[in-house]
């Protein structure tokens, strides 16, 4: 119950308390009394505390909920846009081109977008490695805190635009 509302049903209780104590015995006739005034009606309290803050200082807030508080990068809302908000599990490679630096990978987000990447280039889960002529292997961070493992390479095959012989891909 709020602190308004709770005041409130203390002055009705008060209000009635003080009508019982007044009221004539039984026996006697009831007497013209003056009205009592009545009380002025309560003002909105505002809150003055400042709102909620944890210093952790390492640990954990004992107050948030443990469900969906892993570091999947998924559950992250907030990611940068272009490449390095893509995650290596969602993007596809549609081609390999050749300049004078090397190879460079064209990559496509779930969305459509595509993206020229290189070997260095950061994605939101990890970067690119290195681009051979078929295919890019991903460099990806491991998130799992028991794992010997903390990074991974993914291989990516170049996929045709319709789809037919594509090697499976990771």
């Amino acid at each position: 119950m709020t602190r308004l509302g709770l005041l409130g049903v203390m002055l009705l209780l008060a209000g009635s308390a003080a009508a019982a104590q007044s009221a004539p015995p039984a026996g006697q006739p009831a007497q013209a009394q003056p009205a009592a005034p009545q009380p002025a009606a309560p003002q909105p309290v505002e809150a003055t505390k400042p709102g909620y803050s944890y210093d952790p200082e390492g640990r954990r807030d004992p107050f948030q909920s443990l469900l969906g508080r892993g570091n999947d990068p998924q559950s992250n809302t907030s990611r940068p846009s272009g490449v390095a908000g893509l995650l290596i599990s969602d993007v596809a490679v549609k081609g390999i081109l050749r300049d004078r630096g090397g190879f460079v990978a064209m990559i496509q987000a779930p969305e459509g977008k595509t993206f020229l990447v290189k070997p260095g280039d950061k994605l939101f889960d990890g970067s690119v490695k290195a681009i051979s002529q078929d295919k890019v292997i991903f460099s990806q961070d491991v998130n799992d805190p028991l794992s010997l493992v903390k990074q991974r390479e993914i291989p990516k095959a170049v996929r045709p635009a319709d789809g037919r012989g594509a090697s499976p891909g990771y």
